[in-house]
């Protein structure tokens, strides 16, 4: 008699345990694949970033060469003015 109420119970009590497990089987790969798409997601916005980075340092970095031109144009007029008045206070100075 004990087995005949025993196994109603046991079956109940496994089938309740596979439903469970399915559940949370469910809820794990749920839970894997959010994280997953999370990481992707992070990964990609660190792409972006590390573009944006990557751009403002190269826009930086031609301005400044961009500045360094001009001013190496400037000493180069600066220089070039100043030979050619010493060039004429030579010429002056031997007249």
């Amino acid at each position: 008699m004990k087995t005949f109420f025993a196994l109603p119970i046991v079956a109940a009590a496994a089938l309740g345990l596979a439903a469970c497990t399915d559940k949370a089987a469910d809820e794990a790969s749920e839970a894997v694949n959010a994280s997953v798409a999370d990481g992707a997601n992070a990964l990609d916005e660190a792409g972006d970033d590390l573009e944006a980075a990557t751009n403002s340092a190269l826009s930086t970095a031609e301005n400044s060469m961009d500045s360094i031109g001009d001013a190496a144009d400037d000493a180069a007029t600066a220089t070039g003015n100043a030979l050619e008045e010493a060039g004429k206070d030579i010429k002056d100075e031997t007249n």
